[in-house]
């Protein structure tokens, strides 16, 4: 079998959930901060790119980030293209650990029209997806957000998802489509919804031999996304945090039965620079035990 056809196979049948290591951007600061790191740590973007890479670093080669409850990770583009123990970070996970690699793709969020804020443009796309495939990358991930339970804006976000999902896939690769719902939109269980009706409208229109995943923001009506789950042309169905704490998360997340987690500042949560290697180990670890046991009902 060739490596693509491994890692469909761990994604199809194992245990688990994905790690979302992805931040970037203006989210990088931020994820330094809750770290330990200040913004006082850097002085280039260079620097401060370094720092969240040995955070990332750190996390992905702690023993408690292991193949047995981590299906995936969700890379930045910087990282895939750097080295853990001088191994490419994408071959690293797969090698080392047998966690399939994903690549964030997106270059950001559109102003707020229509209640959503669409993906930006992402030029040279096929290019960059080309690149990722060399490195074992099995998928990408692509954000986009819901603020309002607005009918035409929901339709637009899920058609660009689709859109791009289907340029993911031309190019041997899995996309991960994220129509992110805001946790504070207002009429949020409208706007689910609206949303869920819409992606199954978009699968009928994928061709029978495709498949997609989908990320989702944990809905306030358990078991919503269950047709989309069961659907043979999803391959998973995973939950983003969304800025829940871990335990509302995780909570929420093990009443949504066959969702599992893409977590980021819940997996990471409680985690500082400062601790020792022990402390730190312990502390993701027991972050991994519970993000687990939530994605196995």
């Amino acid at each position: 079998m060739s490596t693509f056809d491994d890692q469909l196979d761990k994604v199809r049948n194992g245990s688990g959930f994905i790690a979302a290591l992805d931040q970037s951007g203006g989210s990088t600061p931020k994820a330094l901060r809750a770290y330990g790191v200040g913004e006082d740590a850097w002085s280039s973007e260079a620097e401060m790119f370094d720092l969240v890479h040995q955070m990332r670093s750190r996390i992905i080669t702690s023993p408690a980030f292991d193949g047995n409850r981590i299906l995936g990770a969700i890379l930045f583009e910087k990282t895939m293209d750097s080295d853990i123990h001088g191994i490419p970070t994408a071959e690293y996970l797969w090698s080392e650990k047998q966690i399939v690699p994903f690549l964030k793709i997106d270059k950001g969020l559109a102003d707020l029209e229509n209640g959503v804020q669409m993906m930006k443009p992402i030029p040279g796309l096929d290019e960059l997806l080309q690149r990722a495939r060399a490195k074992a990358v099995f998928g990408t991930k692509e954000r986009s957000v819901i603020k309002k339970a607005n009918a035409e804006g929901i339709a637009a976000i899920v058609k660009q998802q689709f859109e791009v999902g289907a340029q993911v896939i031309a190019n041997g690769l899995i996309p991960i489509l994220e129509p992110e719902i805001d946790i504070h939109c207002p009429d949020k269980a409208d706007a689910e919804r609206i949303l869920e009706a819409e992606l199954r409208k978009g699968l009928a229109e994928l061709s029978a031999d495709k498949l997609v995943m989908l990320k989702l923001t944990l809905p306030e009506n358990d078991d919503l996304y269950r047709a989309l789950i069961t659907h043979p042309k999803v391959l998973k169905v995973v939950a983003l945090s969304g800025g829940y704490s871990r335990d509302e998360a995780n909570e929420r997340l093990a009443r949504n039965h066959g969702m599992i987690a893409s977590f980021s500042r819940a997996l990471v949560e409680g985690l500082v620079a400062q601790q020792s290697d022990e402390e730190f180990n312990d502390g993701l670890d027991e972050a991994i035990g519970s993000i687990f046991e939530a994605s196995m009902t």
